[in-house]
């Protein structure tokens, strides 16, 4: 014998209360919200904002290590390929970065990352060698297009250098079994800078790809008329190149010279241009429109003053209606003193009405 239980809809009138309660708490603990203690409690709730734990830190050379990361509840999953962009907090300035997913499909939810410490690189060099375990950085859901297509291609070739082999190696753990005929060529200083060499190698001895490494010290900087030795049917594959700039430029005109650019896929990573500072212009990129901020006053403030019509429902109780897009520059929280700094095409949401230019700014407005 078996018995159920009925569920009954709120009604309307206990939804009103609830929220009206929510509303007084809210007010409560202004500048703070519930949710901001809820965070500090449970970061990786359900309803929470995009977040992840730092699991462990494996070094994979001198300078180069994979962090994995235990993302919230609000991930999405990825493509072998994509990228993250990863927010950490250094001397309370809040850093952007984009980084590969280069982890194996996993039963635990981890995902990971691998970054190689690069001179004068704020980010890289405290990944590598500075974070620990138990650390709370911020996510934003994968993106990119430098993926596999479904079906698999028959022949493929990877031509990567440097932290270049980063997303590559995300689409080798993932797709290795289903490619039948996979060239990796790929360039590094010395033998022992090989990021995941141990690793590539062991595929090539397996006979699961084709593996040609290409050492700078012993070999000197790769030549591309190289690949009529190394991949004689380089022509006949689909190819997919991330590295250094050099390596990209020379590839594209090696393919479009060729007649084959449209079977070259490429990958670049952005350098980081942002220099923060106390105040800056903010340019309104839709109405193309331009003021100088302090470093004291709310965006919100700041464009109203200047008589801009400013989206927002702030002086009404609704909070977030102020929320825009900083599509490049750097703002400060002025609850927190945090920075946050997005680089070209990070298109980031920030509340105009608790945060400042920190520099030179542009918003989605």
């Amino acid at each position: 014998m078996s018995t159920s239980t009925l569920t009954r809809p709120t009604p309307p009138w206990r939804l009103r209360v609830r929220d009206g309660l929510v509303g007084l708490a809210e007010a409560l603990t202004t500048p703070l919200v519930p949710g901001d203690y809820l965070d500090l409690i449970s970061p990786l709730r359900a309803g929470a904002d995009l977040r992840a734990r730092i699991v462990s830190i494996t070094s994979e050379t001198a300078d180069a290590a994979t962090i994995t990361l235990r993302p919230s509840r609000a991930w999405r999953g990825h493509r072998p390929g994509q990228y993250i962009r990863v927010g950490i907090d250094i001397d309370g300035v809040r850093n952007w970065r984009a980084y590969s997913l280069t982890h194996a499909p996993t039963a635990d939810g981890t995902i990971s990352i691998t970054t190689k410490a690069i001179p004068e690189g704020k980010v890289s060099n405290h990944l590598v060698r500075d974070a620990r375990p138990g650390t709370m950085v911020m996510l934003d859901q994968a993106t990119g297009d430098f993926t596999l297509p479904a079906p698999l291609p028959e022949k493929v070739l990877f031509l990567t250098a440097g932290s270049g082999i980063t997303p590559v190696m995300g689409m080798l753990r993932h797709y290795l079994g289903d490619l039948a005929d996979v060239v990796h060529v790929h360039a590094a200083p010395t033998r022992s800078a090989v990021i995941f060499g141990g690793e590539l190698r062991s595929y090539a001895a397996a006979g699961r790809i084709r593996f040609h490494e290409h050492h700078d010290d012993v070999d000197g900087i790769l030549d591309l008329a190289d690949l009529d030795r190394i991949v004689p049917d380089w022509h006949e594959r689909e190819v997919w190149t991330c590295g250094p700039t050099g390596l990209l430029d020379a590839a594209e005109a090696h393919w479009a010279a060729a007649g084959l650019a449209d079977r070259h896929h490429v990958e670049r990573f952005r350098p980081t241009v942002i220099e923060p500072g106390e105040g800056g212009t903010v340019t309104f990129d839709r109405s193309a429109r331009t003021i100088d901020a302090d470093g004291g006053t709310p965006i919100l403030d700041a464009g109203e003053d200047a008589g801009l019509l400013m989206p927002s429902g702030c002086r009404m109780g609704i909070c977030f209606g102020c929320v825009v897009t900083l599509r490049e520059g750097a703002v400060r929280d002025l609850r927190t003193g945090d920075l946050t700094i997005a680089e070209p095409g990070d298109d980031l949401p920030i509340q105009t009405c608790v945060n400042a230019a920190a520099g030179a700014c542009h918003l989605d407005l």
